[in-house]
């Protein structure tokens, strides 16, 4: 989950002027508003189960995120196919995925935002909403079929109105999960962990006796080396936090949030300065502390912490399904008998649950010149086909049927061509979905039915899925949409607020400063207006209970 301060947009602005990105307009630039206007190239009737196909070719400017293992192709069959099916093609702006929300962040509130601005995760829309260089989408999904069919059926709209605004608008086009979906976990080192008879861990207490074992097996190593920690948002080891904060009860690393939901007390709460906040770093402050895990897995680049796991220097890391597969697995093949494991997420005093927050991926955000073209609603029907709809979802994965892939997800007998590789399925093929042919691309491929979630799995990852799908999911809190006179000043604090919450806990977790001043530490949030924060937030849900 990405949160992009007020000093980062600052930032932005000073470099606004080093940034030429021209956004493609496929329109004629009117200045009209009414989508009536703007329909050129667009489908009449177009309904759910409809191939969406311009009636003329249109091309539409996307910000393009370029993951290091799949760098972005122009020539890509993907892309190649895409405007064969829909008469759409692209003008992208590509950026590496290390430099992607910092470039965002740059041009959307420069306004020179792309039409299209893909891998949005919320909130971080909300930092441009004040300043209209975005547009609230929910005031067009009536134009979108296969997107309204998905989050009536699916029962999604509670998971809409709690990333709404005050306005009862929301300005992100999120994927969407018919299920709840965990996919992070730790990965462990599985010889090691049975040339020392040690059981696989369950909980996040069994982790840490797990680790203590290992270091006592191996007092010179650190067990544990984690990754993911020079990605915005927080202190280091994000998706980690973000693990422990769920299965504590509160937000943490890639998942943070200034303001909790506390359904025992009925309100929100500031999330730094929970009780369940300090529990999880006072959990990590503890394996710093015992040298069960690296001081640098907070600092160093993920290249860095595959190094040492590769080495056999450490023995744990974050992983999710790919990076399983196409990293952690791949780094060890020289390492006689090495074996890697995704364990089960350990739980912690939350239980064998999840969050409900999970149901909803990273969107999209339209930026305020899609509005100005002529092509509108044709870019909202493409948007529809491409990200929603089943057909559209199982080619940006999968891509043709016949030729990458054969069968149906439906029936169970998908097969993908033995000649291609992806993540766990065909390990020795030839060809790689992703680098050679550009599906499963990191910009379109997310969200969708559970049968073709599942499409992706191999037997090992299914029973991974299997195992989360008998824990219990969550209530997703409430809204607390704030007025714009609100977002405004609440904009001011929240960029403080993380920022000391951030800082602190690395401090804490690092040892550079004691525990002992968590109580001095949650009156420093109080003066960086986290008191008046937690107030205006509740102020704002009560105002929305009473209209609902």
């Amino acid at each position: 989950m990405v949160q992009i301060s007020r000093r980062q947009l600052l930032a932005a602005a000073g470099a606004a002027a080093a940034v030429s990105l021209a956004g493609c307009d496929s329109g004629d630039g009117s200045d009209s508003t009414d989508v009536n206007d703007k329909k050129a190239g667009s489908m009449d009737g177009f309904k759910v189960g409809d191939q969406f196909k311009a009636t003329e070719p249109l091309k539409f400017s996307v910000m393009m995120l370029s993951n290091q293992n799949y760098p972005f192709k122009a020539d890509w069959p993907m892309l190649t196919e895409l405007t064969k099916r829909t008469n759409i093609s692209f003008e992208p702006t590509t950026v590496p995925g290390s430099d992607y929300n910092q470039k965002v962040s740059v041009v959307v509130s420069a306004g020179n935002a792309p039409q299209i601005i893909p891998k949005t995760y919320h909130p971080a829309e909300e930092a441009f909403i004040a300043g209209g260089a975005i547009l609230p989408v929910s005031d067009y999904v009536h134009l979108m079929p296969h997107f309204t069919e998905k989050v009536q059926r699916w029962n999604l709209q509670g998971n809409l109105d709690a990333i709404s605004q005050q306005d009862g608008k929301y300005y992100l086009l999120p994927g969407l999960h018919e299920a709840v979906w965990q996919d992070y976990s730790l990965g462990m080192r599985a010889d090691i962990l049975e040339k020392h008879s040690l059981a696989v861990p369950t909980t996040w207490d069994e982790v840490t006796t797990t680790l203590r074992a290992l270091k006592q097996a191996y007092p010179d190593r650190y067990p544990f080396s984690d990754r993911w920690s020079t990605q915005t948002p927080g202190p280091g080891a994000n998706n980690l936090l973000g693990l422990l904060a769920a299965s504590y009860g509160t937000y943490a690393g890639w998942t943070y949030q200034n303001a909790y939901w506390d359904g025992t007390a009925g309100k929100f709460v500031l999330t730094g300065a929970m009780e369940q906040y300090r529990q999880v770093v006072q959990y990590l402050a503890t394996l710093v502390s015992e040298k069960l895990m690296d001081p640098e897995s907070f600092t160093q680049t993920d290249d860095a912490a595959r190094q040492k796991f590769a080495s056999s220097k450490s023995f744990v890391i974050s992983v999710n399904a790919q990076t399983l597969v196409n990293e952690a697995r791949k780094d060890i093949d020289k390492v006689p008998g090495g074996k890697v494991v995704k364990i089960p997420l350990p739980t912690g005093p939350m239980g064998a649950t999840l969050s409900g927050d999970s149901r909803l991926e990273n969107g999209i955000m339209l930026g305020k010149k899609a509005l100005e073209s002529k092509n509108f609603v044709a870019m909202l029907q493409f948007i529809d086909w491409l990200w929603y709809s089943d057909d559209g979802l199982m080619f940006s994965k999968w891509g043709i049927q016949g030729d990458t892939y054969t069968g149906s997800v439906d029936d169970g007998s998908f097969k993908l061509n033995p000649q291609i590789k992806w993540a766990g399925l065909n390990p020795q093929a030839p060809k790689n979905l992703q680098v050679d042919y550009g599906y499963f691309n990191g910009v379109f491929a997310y969200g969708g039915s559970t049968k073709i979630l599942n499409s992706q799995f191999s037997d090992e990852e299914k029973a991974f899925q299997a195992e989360m799908n008998k824990r219990k999911t969550r209530d997703v809190g409430p809204p607390h949409p704030f007025s714009p006179d609100e977002r405004e000043q609440a904009g001011l604090w929240e960029a403080a607020i993380a920022d000391h919450v951030n800082q602190s806990t690395l401090a804490f977790i690092l040892g550079k400063r004691p525990l002992s001043e968590w109580d001095k530490y949650v009156s420093e949030l109080s003066a960086k207006g986290g008191d008046k924060y937690i107030d205006l937030a509740n102020k704002a849900y009560g105002r929305f209970k009473e209209k609902k």
